[in-house]
């Protein structure tokens, strides 16, 4: 699970159990003190003055919204030529979003993260206008390789007598396919600098005659002498004894203009030489990636990076080595979570439409197919805020993720009262109970949850942070609109033609209570 979804799911599940605590507490404490201040027919806000007439606070009113759910919106959505139209639509709607599901961008862009009159934003256009290379990107060589033997130092190094397919030359190779693999240079290879370092013809590598000490190419002593001999065998690469005494030699001698070989700049780091110089540690090879200014590049650059070191290691396996081969980059750790954003995506919304699911039926009474035709909507939501994404530029990542297993819960507000409203009607046909529960429900739905809503909302229109602006305020807009659509339009259609049969027991249960409707024994 991503860190992000954890903690927000921590924070959520703690939010909703105070919740609870107060709405079976604190809440119902205070309804009973409305009850009484009704009772004595005190006026609303001004709880001190008294009404007009003794009793009229506890006459029942309907307001004008719940008659106008009742006496026009849902006759006219339950006609029967309103509702095709209706399925149509909503079906036309939940196909474009499948069509566009994989389209949605994945990343966080990261220019999204400061003001859009920031002094930042100008920094990261200059990246992408004058930037001719990305980000450094090093090829780590776990511990274990024998440097020491001409098969191991074949495996990695790319001047002559190297293998076709070693570490370098592949690497190398890679940086010629720039537009795919993403790596833009040839990479510096240490061992191949070392070894002309080190060769007999180059003035690089000498030592003190008397002392043994190192000698820089810059220093002029005539006790200075080369690290090997001008012969066949010392202008062969260094093995074994050779190569670990004259490496930590290479990687102190610093550049100068009599050689520009000396790898205490370029490898200082790259080498990690075992103690008492017994043997090399891990080591990389440097390069760089080219020009990444999206989201979508940079996670193709990781990803390009992460198969041609698969290559190499599967390469060096077949010669012997059995040591892994992996990329480094600075920005690898931003980006590691897009490489599974998507099987984290539909393993969490599997998970909340299942929690859904379970908890619907317990609460409806072990009615399965209610639960199925709730979770069913739930699911066509889900799959129409992806469709929103792609229309407003939401990309996926860890913030719309987390928004995304957000509106599994807020949805169900949407749904689960229209859903028992319908279960729990008494009417002959699916259509009059649908018509019945919408009638009796969508008011409160409408005005309680839907309404209620808005005004959090519109305040993150004026956030001057883009993320705001972007990952939550589109997304908790798209997210009450749909659920608004779907569990006041949809849902009671889909009831109408699909809904459950009429329990007889819940029937019987429900003309045997008070006559009123739902509505009215909440408001008493």
């Amino acid at each position: 699970m991503m860190p992000a979804v954890h903690t927000f799911s921590l924070f959520a599940g703690m939010a909703v159990l105070i919740d609870f605590l107060l709405q079976i507490t604190c809440f119902v404490s205070l309804l009973g003190l409305d009850v009484k201040r009704q009772e004595n027919n005190r006026l609303d806000i001004l709880c001190c003055v008294r009404g007009g007439e003794d009793g009229a606070g506890l006459q029942a009113s309907e307001s004008c919204l719940f008659r106008f759910f009742r006496d026009s919106y849902s006759p006219l959505l339950l006609k029967a030529w309103m509702r095709p139209i209706v399925m149509a639509v909503f079906v036309g709607v939940l196909s474009f979003s499948i069509a566009v599901l994989n389209k949605v961008e994945i990343g966080l862009d990261q220019s999204l993260s400061m003001p859009e009159d920031s002094y930042v934003m100008d920094y990261f256009r200059s990246l992408s206008q004058f930037l001719h290379a990305g980000p450094p990107v090093y090829f780590v060589v776990e511990e274990g390789l024998d440097y020491t033997s001409l098969q191991g130092q074949s495996l990695v190094c790319g001047g002559m007598g190297c293998n076709n397919d070693s570490l370098v030359q592949q690497l190398f190779d890679a940086a010629e396919l720039d537009a795919y693999t993403r790596i833009g240079f040839a990479p510096s290879s240490w061992i191949d600098d070392y070894f002309d370092w080190v060769k007999p013809q180059s003035s690089c590598c000498r030592v003190h005659s008397g002392s043994g000490q190192f000698c820089n190419a810059s220093v002029a002593d005539p006790g200075c002498i080369r690290c090997r001999p001008l012969t066949p065998e010392g202008k062969q690469r260094p093995q074994g004894g050779d190569f670990m005494r004259f490496l930590p030699m290479f990687l102190s001698d610093n550049p100068n203009p009599k050689c520009g070989k000396g790898g205490h700049a370029a490898y200082g780091s790259a080498v990690n030489i075992l103690g008492n110089d017994t043997g090399v540690g891990a080591t990389y090879f440097m390069t760089y990636h080219t020009v990444l200014q999206t989201s979508a590049d940079f996670i193709d650059a990781m990803r390009k990076a992460r198969l041609i070191a698969g290559n190499i290691t599967q390469t060096m396996s077949q010669g012997g080595s059995n040591y892994r081969v992996f990329p480094y980059s600075v920005f690898y750790v931003f980006y590691e979570q897009y490489l599974t954003i998507i099987e984290d995506t539909v393993f969490n919304l599997c998970v909340s439409l299942g929690a859904i699911f379970l908890v619907t039926v317990v609460l409806l009474g072990c009615e399965l197919w209610s639960a199925v035709i709730m979770c069913v909507t739930i699911a066509m939501i889900l799959v129409n805020m992806f469709g929103v994404m792609w229309l407003w530029g939401i990309s996926l990542n860890a913030v719309s993720l987390v928004n995304l297993v957000m509106s599994c819960g807020i949805s169900v507000e949407f749904c689960s009262h229209i859903t028992r409203a319908f279960t729990v009607s008494a009417k002959g046909s699916r259509v009059a109970r649908a018509e019945e529960a919408l009638s009796h429900m969508g008011s409160s739905v409408f005005s309680g949850i839907t309404l209620t809503k808005f005004g959090g909302i519109v305040v993150l229109a004026f956030a001057k942070s883009q993320i705001f602006q972007i990952f939550y305020f589109r997304m908790y807009l798209a997210m009450v609109l749909l659920g608004a659509t779907h569990g006041l339009v949809f849902l009671p259609v889909l009831l109408s033609y699909t809904g459950p049969s009429v329990n007889k027991a819940k029937s019987l249960a429900t003309q045997q209570r008070h006559r009123g409707t739902e509505r009215e024994q909440l408001n008493f």
